[in-house]
């Protein structure tokens, strides 16, 4: 049994392709901050029902001093250390493509692919990400976690939609081609 379930990658980036400064520096997405927008996130977070993201994004997370935001979702944390599951969020060891084939076929709504970039990159390598919404804050941080790194296999993409914002970001939507 197939579905129709997408990987979709939903990030923000700097211009130069940065996902975070050295030290896991968040702070650079503050400047496309407006009191009212959220750049369509509420609308995509009610698609999904799964949530990947790896280890280190989750621990800085909580670091932060937020509650986990995708609790209320089956949440796998990609981690090397075995982990106890706290309700839905599940600490994951095993092979990543398993996990997206056994996710694709069950019955569901969309996984959101929430980073961090060796996620995004294993997922890339294994061609599983079927969507890519990318967030381009009007910075270049010139140093620090590239979203895309190299050694890794050419892919095609079809542009969705591409939408300016104020303050100065753009989002642009692209999918897989034959997809």
């Amino acid at each position: 049994m197939t579905t129709d379930r997408k990987v979709i990658l939903y990030i923000a980036t700097s211009l130069d392709g940065y996902i975070a400064k050295p030290n896991d520096d968040l702070a650079f997405l503050s400047i496309v901050e407006q009191e009212g927008q959220d750049y369509g996130y509420a609308d995509f977070i009610k698609t999904v029902d799964a949530v990947i993201v790896g280890r280190k994004t989750y621990d800085k997370v909580i670091s932060m001093g937020f509650d986990f935001p995708h609790a209320d979702k089956d949440a796998y944390i990609i981690t090397r250390t075995p982990r106890p599951s706290i309700g839905s969020v599940k600490f994951y060891t095993e092979d990543l493509k398993s996990l997206i084939d056994k996710l694709k076929s069950e019955n569901g709504k969309n996984i959101f692919c929430d980073g961090g970039a060796e996620i995004v990159n294993e997922l890339l390598k294994d061609d599983l990400i079927d969507e890519f919404v990318i967030s381009v804050i009007p910075i270049l941080v010139g140093n620090g976690i590239r979203l895309f790194k190299d050694g890794r296999p050419e892919q095609k993409l079809e542009l969705v939609s591409a939408k300016s914002f104020d303050k100065g970001l753009t989002q642009l939507h692209y999918k897989r081609t034959g997809y």
